[in-house]
């Protein structure tokens, strides 16, 4: 997985400034916190996933791993 160094956020500072962190996905499309130098979370801006709601005949777990599949950050 490669990761933007702009993009990798430390979870003290997510604890800490998580404003800051929210400003930094909302220009970039997602952040990454690392947690014991491991990529532990994603703070993703939705604008920037252009997700699709699920049709009424799927199901809402179904739809998002449909999401999570297309998604090549992951």
């Amino acid at each position: 997985m490669l990761i933007d160094s702009n993009q990798i956020v430390s979870m003290t500072e997510a604890n800490q400034n998580f404003s800051k962190v929210v400003r930094q996905a909302e220009e970039n499309g997602c952040v990454v916190i690392f947690k014991n130098n491991k990529p532990k979370l994603v703070l993703l801006d939705i604008d920037q996933m252009h997700l699709s709601l699920p049709q009424s005949d799927d199901r809402l777990d179904r739809a998002a791993k449909k999401e999570l599949s297309r998604a090549k950050w992951l």
